[in-house]
C-alpha cells in the first residue's frame, strides 16, 4: 500500500496543471475555479497563492522566467515575483465562448493547449510558438492530459468525454501531428484527466471520478493502478529531489458535504513515492 501524504496548506475547488521547476525546485499548479496560481516549496514546506481575475485553464513554465497561464481566450505571461500579467498569444479568430483547458510544452519549447468552445462540441488543440497561436487539431471534444513519449515520436491527448486517451504520431522538429490511434480506454465512471510520463517512458494518468492513478506501458497496456483516498484526482507530475515524488492535484468540485467529510484530502495537493522517477518538465522557449 502506497503512503499518500497531503502537502502544503491549500484546498482547491479544482486543482489542476501541476508543473515542477527543476531550476527553482518549486511546484506550481492552479485552482481553476477559485481562481489562483499556487506554488509549493517542499524544502520550506511553504505554499504561496496568487489570485487570478479569470479562471485558469492551463499552466506551463517559461524558459525566460515566469509562467504561461491560459486565461479565457488567450495565453498570458505571468511573473509571480512582481505580479505582472500580460497577453502573450491568442487565436486569430477566437470565439467569444473559447476557454483554454490543460496544456504542456514540448521539448522544442512550443506550448500546446487544449481549448473548448461553449457553442461547439468540437474541442481545439492549439500550438503556441514564435509564429503565434495556430490550430493543430480540432476533432477532440475536450483535450486533456497532453504529454509526449521519451522519444518525442508520440504525443498523448486525452478525451474525457469519450473516456479515451489518444496517441498521435508526432514530429518534434516540425511541430506537427500525424496519424491518430486509440492508446487506452477508461471504464466508467472514471474520466482520463491530467498525465505525465516517467523516466521509463510509461504514461501516468489521473482518473477523475475513479479514485485512482493508472500507469500505462508505451503499448497502452495497463501496467499499474494506484488507489487514492479521493474521488477526484485531476493531474500529476514528478518533482522533488531527483524527481522521485509524484505530486497529484485533486478537486472538491461536485462533492456533497457528506462526501467532503469522508474525503478530508479532497482538494489537497498529494505526494506519493511510486518507486519510479520522472523527467524534467519542458518550458516555453519564446
Amino acid at each position: 500500500m502506497i503512503d499518500v501524504q497531503r502537502v502544503g496548506h491549500s484546498r482547491d475547488i479544482l486543482g489542476e496543471y501541476p508543473v515542477w521547476s527543476s531550476q527553482a525546485h518549486l511546484l506550481y499548479w492552479a485552482d481553476t475555479h477559485r481562481p489562483a496560481v499556487r506554488r509549493y516549496d517542499p524544502e520550506r514546506r511553504q505554499t504561496m497563492t496568487w489570485p487570478m481575475l479569470e479562471p485558469v485553464g492551463s499552466l506551463a513554465l517559461r524558459g525566460t522566467g515566469g509562467l504561461l497561464v491560459g486565461l479565457g481566450t488567450h495565453i498570458a505571461h505571468y511573473d509571480p515575483t512582481i505580479g505582472s500579467l500580460g497577453e502573450l498569444a491568442a487565436p486569430a479568430d477566437r470565439p467569444a465562448a473559447l476557454r483554454f483547458q490543460d496544456g504542456r510544452c514540448d521539448r522544442n519549447g512550443r506550448f500546446w493547449a487544449g481549448a473548448v468552445d461553449g457553442t461547439d462540441p468540437a474541442g481545439i488543440l492549439y500550438r503556441v510558438d514564435g509564429e503565434g497561436c495556430t490550430i493543430a487539431a480540432d476533432t477532440i471534444p475536450g483535450p486533456k492530459g497532453i504529454a509526449w513519449g521519451l522519444d518525442d515520436r508520440t504525443m498523448y491527448v486525452g478525451d474525457p468525454q469519450a473516456r479515451t486517451i489518444f496517441a498521435y504520431d508526432f514530429d518534434v522538429e516540425a511541430g506537427t501531428l500525424g496519424a491518430r490511434r486509440v492508446f487506452a480506454e477508461i471504464e466508467a465512471p472514471g474520466l482520463p484527466n491530467g498525465t505525465t510520463v516517467d523516466a521509463e517512458g510509461f504514461l501516468w494518468c489521473a482518473i477523475r471520478d475513479g479514485w485512482r492513478l493508472m500507469r500505462f506501458a508505451p503499448d497502452g497496456r495497463v501496467d499499474r493502478v494506484v488507489d487514492l483516498p479521493v474521488q477526484g484526482p485531476t493531474s500529476c507530475t514528478f518533482g522533488g529531489a531527483g524527481l522521485a515524488t509524484l505530486y497529484v492535484t485533486t478537486a472538491m468540485e461536485g462533492l456533497t458535504k457528506e462526501q467532503l467529510a469522508d474525503q478530508p484530502l479532497a482538494g489537497g495537493l498529494l505526494a506519493l513515492d511510486v518507486g519510479v522517477k520522472g523527467v524534467p518538465e519542458a518550458s516555453y522557449a519564446s
